[in-house]
């Protein structure tokens, strides 16, 4: 199997080229990735846990889901695609926002992505991708900001990142 490819991007997402994901990761040159959160007719965000053999971060609490966009994939439809592969439903997304950061895990590995967020809706139960996804839950946003502050290293580095954004966010515009 081929390694998935990121595209490296400059600080104004200026597409510079492709470079494995692991490499990327190794070297921490900064890519394109996205993250996609899924709410409610409660306004509870669908969180998901991800798999156990995760190469980084298993077993943490996330958003619904993230990747990273193909060549020449739009961020919505990638989203759409990696909501499909790891959560098993389709949803319409719209971008919010997008921000970079840099994350170093234990293992040597480190996240510098240019990240967009996108927000969607969905009302159903998914049928998880149990390779990705070890499992899931909803989850109101008071919920998790207190569950976060209380015990933070049940969540990925990226996530509390753009929750502390995203929280602001919300307070800001109605979902």
């Amino acid at each position: 199997m081929i390694e998935e490819q990121v595209v490296l991007v400059d600080e104004n997402n200026m597409e510079l080229g492709l470079m494995p994901k692991m490499e990327a990761h190794e070297k921490a040159v900064l890519h394109r990735a996205f993250s996609v959160f899924i709410f409610n007719e409660n306004k509870e965000l669908m969180l998901q846990q991800r798999a156990a053999h995760k190469y980084h971060s298993p077993l943490l609490w996330t958003n619904t889901c993230c990747s990273h966009q193909r060549k020449g994939e739009s961020n919505v439809e990638a989203g759409k695609r990696r909501l499909v592969e790891e959560m098993g439903f389709v949803a319409e997304l719209e971008e919010k926002f997008s921000f970079i950061y840099k994350a170093p895990f234990d293992n040597g590995l480190t996240e510098h992505e240019f990240d967009f967020v996108m927000v969607g809706y969905f009302n159903g139960e998914p049928a998880i991708n149990r390779e990705e996804v070890e499992s899931w839950k909803w989850m109101g946003i008071e919920a998790i900001k207190k569950d976060m502050e209380k015990t933070p290293e049940l969540y990925t580095e990226w996530f509390k990142i753009i929750f502390s954004q995203f929280y602001h966010y919300i307070g800001e515009h109605e979902i």
